[in-house]
């Protein structure tokens, strides 16, 4: 099995920068996707970042330009770092992996249990 764990959600204020890690951990064979999505209250899950492995990264048009996503893959660690934000980054951030826990086990996706994000002054 695999484990997901955010960290780093928080209150701030307008413009202000937050940066999201998640840690994955486990029985881990191998990672081929690592991302960020959010979900704000009465909206659906929506894609903010992605970075495949090996690939080129993904991004939401409404966070281009503000948020960075990096990963340490000797670590199974993705971050966020989230700068300019504005109060419609308000919403629970979500860590997302697709892995496998042996070679010949399919990819399967994960997700973490959210982390707060609140940008209010």
């Amino acid at each position: 099995q695999v484990q997901l764990v955010e960290s780093g959600g928080g209150l701030v204020q307008p413009g202000g920068s937050l940066r999201l890690s998640c840690a994955a951990s486990g029985s881990i064979f191998s990672i081929n996707n690592m991302g960020w999505y959010r979900q704000a209250p009465g909206k659906q899950r929506e894609l903010v970042a992605t970075s495949p492995s090996g690939g080129n990264t993904n991004y939401a048009d409404s966070v281009k330009g503000r948020f960075t996503i990096s990963r340490d893959n000797g670590k199974n660690t993705v971050y966020l770092q989230m700068n300019s934000l504005k109060p419609e980054d308000t919403a629970v951030y979500y860590c997302y992996a697709r892995a496998t826990t042996r070679w010949y086990n399919p990819w399967s996706d994960y997700w973490g249990q959210g982390t707060q994000v609140t940008v209010s002054s």
